[in-house]
């Protein structure tokens, strides 16, 4: 009996392997189709033949391909112009724009322009408008201010979708789909969205008693007897409950997601297997749409560096922007269909932002090199050229005002586009990732549901919850390590290193499930905040994260918050760092080691970083939150290195990867940095002295 059943065993694992390969090979197969992997990536610009003179396209579109671009992008913001009347379209204009790019060998993404409904609908049906917490009305002349929660906008836009896909669907000069832009997460309080939220919310509870236990409305008189007495919460109101705050953000997010893939299903009927579909995000990453529709192909980000709003290196590297935004954008999108695209890269100065100052020369081709080495298989910039009226006026294109001339953003995205056909004589099918490499790989396990309950209720104004995620992407990139955002659903086997950040919100299957990870050999951080509720974001009836103790070998006693006047002291290996925000107070078992302790308090000497073996692998546990993230880089220093993981000491601003067989490396620093290469490397593009803003490329 023994015998059989391990026999049945086997083929079971075989067969549940085979599946995974199958999946996996299917998938990056699906990808080489549309993106061939001796092309690397591929560079496109918007065009907005709407907005100039038709004798003017042709010349436009000519200097787009002179200037190296291989595709354009039409049609995100002209439904006025694709449909002047209800039930009346004109393409005439499309197909000749589309034929002029075919002229210059120019592949087009076609847009779906549900961004900016036209005038005569949203007066005929004003209820598609957005109403605000204040009941205020959005109207038309800005964009994305029809809702998604409004039934007849869902509905007459899919007509219009289904249009353009039936015209453009099996036409070969389309290479792919982008539906809708920028899509946002609509906090919408207008009476379908009202309807749509009651019915997501039987759908979830059915029945009433269950919403009330969820939302623990026991507490201050919270009780429905019916889900139609249940209002959309309002988010400024104090005190209002936090569980029906969550559950809104939920339902809010969801509908965002499946607007975009009733979008993507519309076009499917008509569209060939060989065009994609996906949408621009501005990867707001405590919204969770991003990565939510299951109809798109892959997922993309839009990126703007120089805007006022990061000050960067130095007293300059506001010119050069965080060094983070790209690559953790990159790091984010990659798996959550196993490739993305950056549709929207800042070509130069802009217009909308708090302060609006020049990129520093050099910046635009470094972070084109940068979206490239996170593994993108292509970038599009907004756009080609400058608009000369309107919200973005001032915005700077490809080529200037006069439609001709090109701007400094111009000349460097031409420079990275003639770089990368350099890379594609050199590259090789046979190239491998350096083992060095993958032995320090990293997953950062991210739950949007925890990201969205934390900040709705921080406990103190100290606490910055993407901060801290970013502390524990910064130092596993200035290891120079390959860094995933993994979600729950992914095998976390394949990372010898799992980081888990204020993972707040924990059931028993998490937690077996991380057990397991580090059992089996994987080497697991988890930091303060976790596990302190549950799903539903409910404290647990136990002593405080007493689900998670036997996961960090430690009970965790209560946890402090401090004054910013006053931060404490952690000592970590006979340094002292300071703290403010969050500080869990640990009391571990025997065989748990006490790595940090807190100091100058009335519990100095307690544990705050721990560290204990679990099975074939390690669970560490940094119950604090340090001011600057030096702390939890060293803490994580010690673990790579206690583990043979061989780690990099990149200064902060340089950010290092490889794909393809090639090693790219960016300096966002207001230093020179030298790079340190294997004596069998060959530089192909800069050199190993890395000034602010430069790249270098070289072949291993």
């Amino acid at each position: 009996m023994k015998q059989k059943l391990n026999k049945h065993l086997f083929k079971k694992i075989v067969f549940t392997l085979f599946g995974i390969l199958v999946s996996i090979n299917s998938n990056a197969q699906k990808f080489d189709k549309f993106f061939p992997k001796k092309d690397l990536t591929t560079v496109g610009v918007y065009y907005y033949p709407e907005h100039w003179d038709p004798s003017q396209w042709d010349r436009d579109l000519k200097k787009i391909a002179e200037m190296g671009f291989e595709y354009t992008h039409f049609g995100e913001f002209a439904w006025a112009q694709l449909e002047p009347q209800e039930g009346v379209y004109d393409f005439k204009w499309l197909d000749k724009a589309l034929a002029i790019a075919a002229k210059y060998n120019l592949k087009v993404i076609m847009c779906t322009s549900t961004a900016t409904p036209p005038v005569w609908l949203v007066r005929k049906h004003p209820d598609v408008l957005v109403t605000y917490e204040d009941g205020t009305k959005a109207d038309h002349g800005s964009r994305q201010h029809a809702s998604f929660s409004s039934n007849y906008y869902r509905t007459y836009s899919m007509k219009m979708v289904e249009q353009l896909a039936k015209r453009y669907g099996n036409d070969k000069r389309i290479m792919g789909w982008q539906v809708d832009n920028e899509p946002n997460r609509f906090l919408d309080y207008g009476t379908d969205a009202q309807q749509r939220y009651r019915d997501w919310l039987k759908e979830k509870y059915k029945n009433i008693d269950a919403l009330n236990k969820a939302w623990g409305n026991s507490f201050w008189s919270g009780i429905y007897s019916d889900f139609d007495q249940i209002n959309i919460p309002l988010h400024k109101e104090w005190g209002m409950n936090l569980h029906s705050q969550l559950d809104h953000f939920r339902f809010a997010d969801q509908e965002t997601a499946t607007f975009l893939d009733e979008q993507a299903i519309a076009i499917r009927k008509y569209a060939t297997k060989d065009q994609w579909i996906t949408s621009n995000y501005r990867s707001t990453y405590s919204e969770s749409y991003v990565g939510m529709s299951k109809e798109l192909d892959f997922d993309c980000y839009t990126r703007y560096m120089v805007y006022g709003g990061s000050l960067g290196i130095g007293p300059k590297g506001y010119r050069v922007g965080d060094y983070t935004s790209i690559g953790m954008a990159n790091d984010f999108f990659r798996p959550t269909k196993g490739m993305y695209g950056c549709m929207e890269l800042q070509p130069g100065q802009v217009n909308w932002g708090s302060i609006n100052p020049q990129p520093l020369p050099g910046s635009i081709r470094m972070w084109l090199w940068h979206v490239f080495a996170g593994g993108s298989k292509f970038t599009c910039t907004y756009r080609f050229r400058a608009p000369l009226f309107g919200y973005e006026q001032f915005h700077y294109g490809i080529v200037g005002t006069d439609g001709v001339t090109p701007t400094p953003g111009g000349t460097e995205f031409s420079q990275f586009i003639k770089e990368i056909d350099t890379l594609r004589k050199k590259y090789d099918a046979k190239a491998a990732l350096p083992d060095y490499y993958l032995k320090r790989k990293t997953g950062i396990l991210f739950n949007g549901d925890n990201v969205m309950g934390i900040d709705l209720n921080k406990q103190t104004k100290e606490w910055n919850t993407m901060g801290h995620f970013l502390k524990y992407y910064k130092a596993a990139k200035s290891f120079g390590a390959p860094v995933d955002f993994v979600r729950d659903t992914t095998n976390f086997s394949n990372y010898p290193v799992l980081l888990v950040p204020a993972y707040q919100m924990i059931d028993q299957k998490m937690i077996d499930k991380l057990t397991l990870y580090a059992k089996n050999g994987g080497n697991l951080v988890m930091s303060c905040r976790s596990g302190i509720q549950n799903r539903e974001g409910h404290l647990w009836e136990a002593k405080f994260y007493e689900p998670i103790w036997s996961l960090i070998g430690s009970k965790i006693e209560s946890y402090d918050l401090l004054m910013p006047h006053s931060p404490g002291q952690i000592k970590f290996d006979n340094q002292e760092y300071e703290w403010t925000s969050w500080g869990d107070l640990l009391k571990p078992n025997k065989e748990t080691e006490t790595w940090g302790t807190y100091e100058g308090d009335f519990y100095s000497g307690t544990p705050a970083i721990i560290s204990r073996k679990l099975g074939k692998g390690t669970v560490t546990y940094i119950g604090l939150d340090s001011k600057n993230g030096e702390l939890e880089k060293q803490v994580l220093r010690k673990l790579y290195q206690q583990q043979n993981i061989p780690v990099e000491n990149y200064p902060e601003g340089v950010m290092v990867e490889y794909r393809d067989g090639f090693g790219i490396a960016v300096n966002y620093s207001d230093k020179i940095y030298n790079m340190n290469l294997p004596n069998n490397a060959k530089v192909l593009i800069g050199s190993k002295a890395i000034k602010t803003a430069d790249v270098l490329v070289w072949k291993y």
